[in-house]
């Protein structure tokens, strides 16, 4: 006679809907997990264990944290299909003009006159000046129709040339205390980069998940045309999610001015290569349809751990753009083949 756990057993290994476990997709879902383990474990042999100093670990987070959140944007635009390539200008943009409300207020200041503001609204204006640079280019994508990869290459030179202009090609520096400690403070011991970075990821997977806008994310760069047929407001999502992206590219502009204390017009310079890196090896596809968040900060995770490892072990800078450019070859290659 059977008893009911042995008839509850029987059930499960019989269930219909129950996949059965397999090591092949358990380890091509994980696979970009055991990668990083892999350059971890290589990194540690490689530079006789001082890349596992837990001051090196932490530190690579921090240089990562504004690609990553930069990153969580962009899975949103490939997703779909999409591209933008003027994250980095985007960066520097907010960057020189919240750090010229940053400044700490002398005769030598960007706005002498002007009175000391608190630090949040330096931070706010960042924030936005990125957001109205991301609405600009999902307003072009969206409504005129220009194909994300055109309208982007624009908006990446327009936007590096207003911080040229909005600077006279000059660095703005003594900013206050309370700004650079967004970059530079640490709550609990925990960097406020870091934190960020959680944060962010956070609202990005709950946004890409939980909600219609998600759902509609997905919908888009899984079948276009279907996704029209179903009533999705197509050209509105396209615009939410570059004006997303741009705000997310405003954060990461403060995050890194405030780490070196000054407003650099030339900051973040071909940081879309490492942003586009970090999406794609993080299991994006170009093809749309496909991504994750999670993916993605493995993704990012993976460019920091190569940056530093490429740096401890005094790599050219040059060859370091190379690799990079080699990593994203390989990454599209493999997307590609497990899409055929």
């Amino acid at each position: 006679m059977s008893t009911p756990a042995t008839e509850k057993s029987v059930a499960a290994t019989t269930d219909p809907d129950r996949e059965p476990f397999s090591l092949g997709d358990f380890v091509k879902k994980y696979a970009i997990v055991f990668i990083l383990i892999g350059f971890v474990v290589l990194l540690a042999f490689l530079t006789g264990g001082s890349f596992l100093q837990t001051r090196n670990l932490l530190n690579v987070i921090v240089q990562v944290a504004p690609i990553g959140i930069i990153a969580f944007g962009m899975t949103f635009i490939i997703i779909t299909n999409g591209i933008d390539l003027s994250v980095g200008s985007t960066v520097a943009l907010s960057a020189v003009i919240a750090c010229s409300l940053a400044q700490i207020v002398t005769p030598t200041s960007m706005y002498p006159n002007m009175p000391a503001l608190p630090i949040i609204l330096p931070v706010l204006v960042g924030i936005l000046v990125g957001a109205a640079t991301g609405f600009v280019n999902g307003f072009l994508v969206s409504f005129f129709k220009i194909a994300p990869f055109i309208a982007t290459l624009g908006m990446m030179t327009a936007a590096r040339g207003l911080a040229l202009i909005y600077t006279d090609g000059r660095p703005i520096s003594g900013l206050a205390p309370g700004y650079n400690a967004i970059g530079q403070g640490s709550i609990l011991g925990i960097p406020v980069p870091v934190i960020l970075l959680v944060l962010c990821a956070i609202l990005a997977h709950i946004l890409l998940n939980y909600t219609r806008f998600g759902r509609h994310t997905y919908a888009i760069g899984g079948n276009e045309q279907a996704a029209h047929v179903s009533g999705i407001n197509i050209a509105r999502v396209r615009l939410w999610i570059f004006t997303f992206t741009g705000a997310l590219a405003g954060l990461a502009g403060i995050i890194l001015s405030a780490r070196i204390g000054s407003g650099n017009p030339q900051l973040g310079n071909m940081m879309e290569l490492d942003v586009i890196t970090a999406t794609v090896i993080g299991g994006t596809s170009f093809n749309g349809g496909v991504g994750t968040i999670w993916g993605t900060i493995v993704g990012a995770l993976i460019i920091g751990v190569i940056n530093n490892g490429m740096d401890l072990l005094n790599v050219s800078p040059f060859w370091q753009l190379v690799v990079k450019g080699a990593i994203i070859v390989v990454a599209i290659i493999i997307d590609e083949r497990k899409n055929r």
